[in-house]
């Protein structure tokens, strides 16, 4: 069961995966049973990770489909042309998540008008559902008073147990935003955790699935990127782990601010 009823947990991250090796993953994935696939302009693959659902058996209406718009592209005008741009990619007429990727660096695009834009193009059927990413806490305020409520179906940012962004996540659980989260895992760093280890020993799972099931106790969808078929298998594996208030107490001591992607057109994070 999934921590948000509109988002299949866990989904397939996609990011730095390109070519046949992006293709495999997908087709092993739907396999398994995932039914949510994660992409982006940025990543290079949209047309992979189309041609990949196109070939499945899975019927498309079956799979969730995201990509985001580029922070370059978020000139009213250009945002809807890009769109078109991942669609012809994708080769959908829609997807089910279209997300803003980084808000406008130093608002050199106003907000007002690059989220106006991601409405239209909602309002014209080519996403059912419309998002950000990496936003502050005032920046989804922002967002909201421009769209009102009601009209965000996530903030997608990095969670994961040495970077927890407790109150970004709170903020948006509170105003129904869903919060998905990319790089759970911390690029492998989980796994060399004395804490996680200890109690993945208990579960007899990993201490990536410690972190998934963790995530998933909080009511945050998430979207582990492997290629190996073993570990697409225990990623979902581990939504059947239970951890206990204890546990759960012991990973909360492990946040530490260590935040991962933090590019130069971040904005000035509020955590």
């Amino acid at each position: 069961m999934s921590p948000h009823p509109a988002l299949p947990n866990p989904g397939l991250g996609t990011y730095r995966l390109e070519g046949e090796t992006v293709r495999n993953m997908i087709h092993t994935a739907l396999k398994l049973g995932y039914r949510h696939i994660d992409t982006a302009q940025f990543y290079g693959n949209e047309a992979d990770v189309g041609a990949a659902i196109a070939e499945s058996d899975v019927p498309r209406d079956e799979i969730f489909v995201t990509t985001k718009v580029w922070h370059d592209r978020l000139q009213p005008d250009d945002l809807k042309a890009s769109v078109d741009e991942s669609l012809e990619r994708l080769d959908m007429d829609a997807v089910d998540l279209l997300l803003i990727h980084w808000p406008s660096p130093g608002d050199e695009v106003p907000m007002n008008d690059y989220m106006l834009a991601l409405r239209d193009v909602q309002q014209a059927g080519k996403t059912q559902h419309i998002g950000v990413s990496n936003f502050t806490r005032a920046q989804v305020d922002q967002a909201l008073d421009i769209l009102g409520a009601d009209t965000l179906l996530t903030n997608q940012i990095e969670v994961h147990p040495f970077l927890q962004n407790r109150n970004l996540v709170a903020h948006c659980q509170s105003h129904d935003i869903a919060v998905t989260a990319f790089m759970p895992l911390a690029v492998g760093k989980v796994m060399e955790d004395a804490t996680l280890q200890q109690i993945a020993a208990v579960h007899d799972a990993t201490p990536a699935q410690i972190a998934i099931a963790w995530l998933n106790q909080l009511e945050i969808v998430t979207f582990p990127s492997s290629t190996k078929e073993a570990n697409l298998k225990r990623n979902i594996e581990a939504l059947d782990i239970i951890l206990s208030n204890e546990e759960m107490a012991e990973i909360a001591t492990l946040d530490r601010g260590e935040r991962i992607a933090n590019p130069s057109i971040a904005p000035d994070w509020d955590q």
